[in-house]
């Protein structure tokens, strides 16, 4: 018998039928990293492997090129590079990569993303990235205090001046990049401050990344050792209590707030903000940037090191394996019956309390991986975060329906800090 799980719409039928195009985050280093922070969900992902962390190699780099510029029917392919810390590699994997990319280009347009925590970076690295256009995505959670509270190196040491230092390095060479924030307990209260020092950073493109975990700590003696460092797991593991790094429902919706008040009335159309520009886009009926806000996923998988291909980024546990690049078409595994599944499921398993909410079109139930809270009545599925949420859609709703409206009329979302 066929349930709601199982049902397909004329968008899904749509995309699914028309030309196969999806972006793959590629993990060469796989877990490997120079740092230790406390909320990286990726260190742990070495156990999958038998606690190694092995590195892609150059045969290997090439038939990933080569079957993921195939695989994908658009004229334009994006290759999204990620870890761990992909700059652990060394400069000459990606003088490689693309070099690949070049052979296998055919007429199609090639685009090279890369996530660093920047700590890495020199003046050959950067001059590299300027010369070969990559788009930097560089890791900084905020003011140094914010910062270096949960993002240090194996020795314990902060890392905020080493991510600075790498950014003045970028900036020199005319490379560009983003800046990526988690949103964590220390974040919490902070969110003009933390925006204002971002900005300050040299970049106009600014994401926020909520931090929501699981973990269970060693045993010691029988109980929970909470002063070594915990396995981040899976909500539904025995015994996982959440992150003491998590930032609250509350806490999360503050941030935004507090960030919304100001960017509205001065910074609009010169600073872009991840959440400010998907919340638009939904209330103007678009397909946000942003999967976490989309209607449904899927179209956002994984490569590790050896060629596995996962569902996401967020769910790299063995139950959602898709299969191997280097045994299975990759065309096939994105149009699988299981990663179908997982997409549509983003929208097929909302609890009833999502489906009457008028926010639903605005935040769609929000990434899978924080939606593992229980409603009033029982039912499983409603996002740790919907009261920050809520009070967010809540606080910009004014605001954004005088964008929509401008945007309708043709005019500059901008002109609304002149209404303010």
């Amino acid at each position: 018998m066929r349930t709601i799980k199982d049902t397909l719409t004329l968008q899904d039928a749509e995309r699914l039928s028309g030309p196969l195009a999806f972006n793959l985050m590629l993990k060469p280093a796989g877990s490997l990293c120079n740092l230790d922070c406390a909320y990286c969900y990726y260190l742990d992902k070495a156990e999958i492997y038998g606690g190694k962390e092995p590195r892609m190699d150059v045969e290997g780099l090439e038939r990933y090129v080569r079957a993921y510029i195939e695989a994908c029917e658009a004229d334009e392919v994006t290759f999204n590079w990620h870890g761990g810390e992909p700059l652990v590699l060394g400069l000459d994997f990606y003088r490689k990569a693309v070099e690949f990319e070049k052979k296998y280009a055919g007429e199609k347009k090639i685009h090279n993303t890369l996530q660093t925590n920047g700590t890495l970076i020199t003046p050959e690295w950067a001059d590299f990235f300027a010369r070969e256009r990559f788009l930097l995505g560089v890791s900084m959670d905020g003011t140094p205090e914010v910062h270096d509270r949960y993002r240090r190196d194996k020795g314990g040491a902060p890392t905020s001046a080493r991510v600075i230092e790498g950014l003045r390095k970028l900036h020199a060479a005319g490379a560009e990049y983003n800046i990526m924030a988690t949103v964590n307990s220390a974040s919490e209260g902070k969110g003009l401050q933390v925006y204002q020092f971002l900005k300050g950073l040299g970049s106009d493109f600014l994401q926020f990344s909520p931090v929501v975990e699981h973990v269970v700590y060693p045993l010691r003696g029988g109980k929970p050792d909470r002063q070594s460092r915990p396995r981040i797991v899976d909500p539904s593991e025995p015994g996982a209590t959440l992150a003491p790094w998590s930032v609250s429902p509350v806490g999360f919706g503050r941030f935004l707030c507090d960030i919304f008040d100001y960017w509205v009335r001065r910074d609009v159309g010169r600073v872009f903000v991840n959440f400010f520009d998907c919340t638009l886009a939904n209330w103007c009926g678009v397909q946000p940037g942003t999967c976490s806000f989309a209607e449904t996923c899927g179209g956002n998988a994984v490569v590790e090191h050896n060629g596995d291909v996962y569902a996401c980024d967020h769910f790299v546990y063995p139950r959602y394996l898709l299969g191997n690049l280097f045994r299975d078409r990759l065309a096939d595994l994105m149009q699988s019956p299981s990663q179908v599944r997982f997409g549509i499921d983003k929208r097929n398993s909302l609890p009833r309390k999502c489906l009457r909410c008028e926010a639903l079109q605005l935040c769609h139930g929000g990434c899978p991986k924080h939606r593992f809270n229980t409603t009033d009545n029982g039912q499983t599925g409603l996002n740790a975060l919907c009261e920050g949420y809520k009070m967010f859609f809540t606080r910009s709703a004014g605001a954004m329906k005088k964008m929509r409206d401008l945007l309708s009329e043709g005019k500059a979302p901008a002109l609304i800090m002149m209404q303010q």
